[in-house]
């Protein structure tokens, strides 16, 4: 299996060993992304605001790779406090289209931040 690795400056850099995203056999996989904006390094205080910068950072890293969230098929979602499920999911659904990806989401135990995700997406085959 060849896989090769993605590493931009428009997302936040690896905090450990771990690559942003890797493409392996028609899918990109991401890391778990935080709110963390790339070039400032803050983060907003609520859930829906945490919750679109997220995604604007998982959409950099597909964008890399010339996809975008529609090639989404699976994204892993982690909310600090389950009760903050309502707001999280109305920024979320500004992101996505139908078909939406299958969708997991757990409460975790996050170090300061309010919800973190990440994707798989394929890539669209071609004739």
């Amino acid at each position: 299996m060849a896989k090769s690795a993605i590493h931009i400056t428009g997302a936040p850099q690896p905090a450990g060993p771990y690559s942003q995203g890797i493409v392996a056999n028609g899918f990109l996989y991401t890391a778990g992304f935080g709110p963390q904006d790339p070039a400032t390094g803050a983060v907003a205080e609520s859930v829906a605001d945490q919750t679109r910068q997220v995604l604007r950072n998982v959409q950099a890293v597909l964008a890399e790779a010339g996809l975008t969230l529609d090639d989404c098929v699976k994204t892993t979602v982690h909310l600090a406090d389950l009760a903050d499920f309502a707001e999280f999911n109305d920024a979320y659904r500004e992101f996505f289209t139908a078909p939406y990806p299958v969708r997991t989401t757990v409460g975790s135990q996050l170090a300061d931040i309010l919800v973190e995700i990440d994707v798989v997406a394929v890539f669209p085959q071609t004739d």
